[in-house]
């Protein structure tokens, strides 16, 4: 990672907690109340005062957790859940484990003598269908770069990201391995770019 991509990172970090987050507003909002009913329930006792500085913790936390539940139904960032087909890319990360923890669990039976040979082929081969059917489809939705460069592209102010450079320009001239589009020296020799 360069540093120019890193200073970014703090910037935008920086940016976003710049202001009052609505969080904050409960936690100010219940330390004014119950420094006004300490002043007005001054001469009551100091049952009643804790008893009211209690009372505006407890709604100060209840309107928090309203705030949490109904956030994400007003919040216009996106569900950023990615979906392959109509399956999350986790299940289907689980599915290809299962597949290949299977496989290997074959194996281990066929090595032992607990499974006979045409058993194990047949097994064997679907469930290595299966974990390569799986694997495509993982590798087929792996198109994050566009979605990343338009999500800073909107988080910076609607400025586009600096497209990438070809393969050619990433190519090392010494040893001609390819190398990041950010990068300053090859990551095989060393070698300036």
């Amino acid at each position: 990672m360069s540093s120019e991509t890193s200073i970014e990172k703090v910037r935008l970090k920086a940016d976003a907690t710049s202001g009052l987050q609505p969080w904050q507003f409960f936690v100010l909002a219940a330390l004014g109340c119950a420094t006004a009913v300490t002043f007005i329930a001054r001469g009551q006792g100091a049952t009643a005062i804790v008893l009211l500085s209690v009372l505006i913790a407890t709604a100060a936390l209840i309107g928090m957790a309203a705030l949490r539940a109904l956030q994400p139904l007003v919040s216009p960032d996106d569900d950023r859940t990615v979906m392959i087909g109509e399956r999350t890319r986790a299940a289907l990360e689980r599915e290809k484990m299962l597949a290949l923890r299977s496989i290997k669990e074959l194996e281990f039976d066929r090595a032992m003598g607990r499974l006979s040979d045409a058993d194990w082929q047949e097994m064997s081969s679907r469930l290595r269908v299966r974990a390569a059917r799986l694997m495509r489809q993982l590798d087929a939705g792996t198109g994050y770069r566009e979605q990343i460069e338009k999500d800073l592209g909107k988080r910076l102010g609607g400025q586009t990201a600096a497209p990438a450079k070809s393969a050619a320009d990433r190519a090392c001239a010494a040893c001609a391995t390819i190398n990041d589009h950010d990068a300053r020296f090859c990551k095989s020799c060393g070698a300036k770019l």
